[in-house]
């Protein structure tokens, strides 16, 4: 297992985009005409508002193939790029790789398989010798799109240029391609980006206008799978950490950068995480979107105006959240181990602070995930949808917390141990939760306690994962192939899933104690995303302070009908007491 070493550089932010504050206004003034429609007699019967929306599990079956060929492409390095950067005369450089196939998909919205590679930063002829390995890609060969893009943690990336690479048949003979050498199309790529090339060429003869890059791809035979009706990955299982900068208030502590009246503000680093697990996922996991309402279909498909301004803010919304720059972490392990087990309850702080977390699985086997709660005052149009970055279908979504097991040698041949009844309470923050956070074991190294003092053996400890999305409503009859499937990818720990309607009570009760020990710890802070990453504006400050006294800072009316539509009805996004507020006006405005 590799990790990045950058442990001194601070987090970017991506620029926020127009579209963002226009996503809401949508919402609103759409919402209310449809209102107005159906008022007057117009949209449908009685009879259908009563069915399901569409969207959830769809039982669309795999296509009957015959198992294809396992391929591991390898990206040695490219040569020669442009560059991006005129204040370096360099660029940040990285691939992203999209694979397809004559393969037929379920359904066409179905996404390709990527890979992308860590960023080598000032570079312009960089080495990555990473590695993706794919199966069941059929004997009628393949093609790989390698797109190489600048990295630009605060605005866009800039493209480098692409390669194609197109093999029309694999067999068992098929030798496969040794370090061959691609060079790079320059028609979609920066204008800039080879413009500043092309001035630095005039001054030294040594530099040549056209860049390489050089892959392998090698055939490790046939897949040994039932059927091979898709394509998927299985390793490198690799990791990222993402950090986005907050700024947040702590309760009556003073820290490093004064606010309006008298009072202090300090920067955290909110963190998403990205683990590639080990596929294939159950091909019984597969969800579509839900229609709870009339402009959500629109939004993935993009079909209108309204829907592609909120598609893109999503779009934005996940590459803030997700953003890539010097201080986001790296590493991968070759398969399921213990050493990954550790990993990620390294990565969620074991049962520490009482955290719950949003995921996303992919069909490819990803899982992503944030730390959910209202001190975040992140504003996301939907959770699972940034999550899943606008894709139609996706495998699971929900959330999960971590319990330590009561007794845990007397449950080390059970699969699971009920979470109500034989696991603690969530332990409470350690003081030095930054050191703590920053603390990823690498290769078995690293400290065989928690901050709390507690074990760091995988089996003292239980994943409690959850089918809880209303964007996605995954079938709860499909949770134990879920459980299965992270009990191979993450050995050691125990994995019990919860129905968020057969098992509401158990959930509940689990989760308000999980909230309850989240408020018990001696740091109470208020996050929020700052604008820019320029210092705390007066108007931020006030959105603090409202927050830290457990009631929000006025908000325009559009913003407020957004979270209500986007959290299917309901506003999960402020705190009750705003909520009454707001109904208190609705009903004064009416009474007038």
């Amino acid at each position: 297992m590799a990790d990045n070493d950058n442990d001194g550089e601070a987090p970017q932010m991506r620029r926020e985009h127009p579209t963002d504050k226009i996503g809401p206004k949508l919402i609103k003034g759409t919402d209310k005409l449809q209102q107005q429609f159906q008022g007057h007699g117009g949209g449908k019967d009685k009879s259908d508002d009563q069915k399901q929306p569409a969207g959830g599990f769809d039982d669309t079956p795999l296509p009957r193939l015959p198992p294809g060929y396992t391929l591991k492409f390898t990206f040695h390095k490219a040569e020669n790029l442009p560059f991006a950067d005129f204040n370096t005369l360099s660029s940040d450089p990285y691939i992203l790789a999209v694979l397809k196939s004559d393969v037929p998909k379920r359904h066409k919205q179905d996404p390709d398989l990527k890979w992308r590679t860590p960023t080598i930063h000032k570079n312009t002829n960089p080495e990555w010798n990473a590695e993706w390995i794919v199966t069941n890609v059929p004997k009628s060969g393949f093609d790989l799109k390698c797109r190489l893009y600048d990295e630009d943690p605060s605005d866009y990336d800039d493209r480098l240029g692409n390669a194609h690479i197109t093999v029309n048949h694999i067999d068992d003979n098929w030798e496969g391609i040794s370090e061959g050498r691609y060079v790079l199309k320059k028609r979609m790529a920066s204008k800039r980006a080879y413009t500043i090339r092309g001035c630095a060429a005039l001054f030294n003869r040594n530099l040549k206008m056209n860049g390489h890059i050089i892959v392998s791809v090698e055939n490790l035979g046939r897949t040994k799978d039932e059927n091979g009706g898709r394509m998927y990955t299985i390793g490198p299982l690799q990791w990222t950490r993402h950090f986005s900068p907050l700024i947040g208030r702590l309760a009556g502590t003073k820290d490093t950068e004064a606010g309006t009246n008298g009072k202090e503000t300090e920067k955290y680093n909110f963190q998403a995480v990205q683990i590639q697990l080990r596929g294939p996922v159950p091909a019984d996991l597969y969800h579509r979107y839900v229609e709870f309402k009339p402009f959500v279909a629109g939004m993935f498909t993009s079909h209108s105006l309204r829907g592609r301004l909120l598609n893109r803010a999503l779009h934005h919304q996940h590459a803030r959240i997700y953003n890539y720059d010097k201080s986001t972490k790296y590493g991968s392990f070759d398969e399921p181990s213990i050493k990954l087990t550790k990993v990620f309850l390294d990565l969620v702080h074991y049962d520490e602070g009482g955290r719950i977390f949003t995921y996303v699985l992919t069909l490819d086997g990803q899982l992503r995930f944030t730390e959910t709660g209202k001190e975040f005052g992140i504003d996301m149009l939907s959770k699972h949808t940034m999550h899943s970055d606008v894709n139609i279908y996706i495998a699971c979504s929900g959330e999960f917390f971590i319990r330590r097991i009561k007794h845990a040698r007397e449950h080390q041949k059970d699969k699971s141990v009920d979470p109500d009844q034989g696991t603690h309470e969530p332990a409470p923050e350690p003081e030095e939760e930054q050191e703590q956070s920053d603390m990823i074991e690498t290769n078995g190294k690293g400290h065989s306690e928690t901050g709390t003092g507690q074990t760091k053996d995988p089996s003292h400890y239980e994943l409690i994962i959850d089918n809880d999305s209303g964007t996605y409503r995954p079938n709860a009859k499909k949770l134990p192939m879920l459980r299965d499937f992270l009990n191979m990818n993450l050995p050691g720990m125990k994995v019990v899933t919860l129905d968020c309607q057969g098992d509401e009570e158990k959930m509940k009760k689990l989760k308000n104690e999980q909230r309850d020990r989240k408020k018990k710890t001696d740091k109470q802070v208020m996050y929020m995303q700052n604008k820019s990453d320029s210092s705390l504006s007066s108007s931020d400050a006030e959105y603090l302070d409202a927050r830290a006294r457990g009631t929000d800072a006025d908000e325009s009316k559009a913003k407020r009908h957004m979270h209500k539509m986007m959290d299917g009805g309901t506003d999960q996004h402020h705190n009750k007491s705003a909520d009454a507020e707001a109904a208190g006006s609705a009903e004064n405005e009416k009474q007038q």
